[in-house]
């Protein structure tokens, strides 16, 4: 009697929530990941998931998430910090090996805890704040940028793309850390305080101010990879809208970008001494 055999499909987990998204269309971009079975949850009992036991029963992990944000604390959120155990469980797994893929508004997680931003390349901040040192005012965004993007060198999560796309999206003035990451893709709209609005103003009710608010010029950088412990991250700025997830260009870099860190090139990689992974 022959035996069938059954590839057994990838596990990703997705997180959101924290800030309102569009549950029909980010459930639209994930589903064209066809090899991938998908477990959804959202924050904050998504929390209970992260730990080194996930590096086992997930192969990759997607985070469309902001927790450590309470905007029902009136004009200025008030910011939660994790709790010491969440900290050591995540940590953990990250030592362990996750390959972990953080979009649009997850760079603004968990601002109390500050070594987060390290492991994502940068923060957006809904207030001012400290970071590495440095007085930071609260960051700028800007909604429905019609913005041309390029391609930054040779890589696995920009395979197959042009080297130059169009999109429609919101973009956002805060800190990069361009030092600690591998580029790989670059805006052409100028980030500076002129084009973007005051977050702490809008949080507050102003939408689309900027009185009284300035800011440092910003990155132009919209996608970047790094590592951190044994884990592969990629950081992709956009998605704000179910117009942008539906761009064609922005869907096959969020599903190349969860090929890639789930796979055993990029778990490699992160446990290496190369700078930059290997191309293919």
């Amino acid at each position: 009697m022959s035996i069938i055999k059954y590839n057994t499909p990838s596990r990703l987990l997705t997180i959101a929530r924290g800030h309102p998204y569009d549950r029909e269309a980010f459930a639209e971009l994930v589903s064209a990941l066809e090899e991938f079975d998908v477990c959804h949850v959202e924050q904050p009992v998504a929390q209970r998931c992260l730990g080194p036991q996930a590096a086992h029963d997930f192969d990759a992990i997607l985070c469309y998430d902001m927790p450590g944000v309470d905007f029902t604390a009136g004009d200025t959120p008030e910011l939660a910090p994790p709790s010491p155990e969440f900290v050591r469980d995540y940590l953990a797994m990250l030592d362990v090996g996750m390959g972990i893929v953080f979009m649009h508004h997850a760079l603004a997680a968990w601002p109390a805890w500050p070594l987060y931003a390290d492991i994502v390349g940068g923060r957006f901040h809904y207030r001012p704040a400290q970071l590495h040192g440095e007085h930071w005012p609260d960051s700028g965004y800007r909604h429905q940028v019609t913005h041309r993007v390029t391609t930054v060198g040779t890589h696995p999560v920009t395979e197959g793309l042009p080297e130059h796309f169009e999109i429609t999206d919101e973009l956002y003035l805060c800190p990069v850390f361009e030092d600690d990451v591998i580029p790989l893709l670059r805006s052409d709209y100028t980030f500076g305080e002129e084009h973007f609005y005051s977050a702490a103003s809008a949080v507050a009710g102003q939408m689309n101010s900027r009185e009284g608010w300035s800011h440092p010029p910003g990155s132009s950088l919209v996608g970047w990879a790094k590592r951190w412990g044994n884990s592969p991250i990629v950081y992709l700025q956009g998605g704000d809208d179910a117009s942008a997830m539906a761009n064609p260009h922005f869907r096959q870099l969020v599903h190349n970008a969860v090929r890639w860190v789930s796979s055993d090139a990029a778990h490699a990689w992160a446990r290496s001494n190369a700078s930059v992974p290997p191309p293919g």
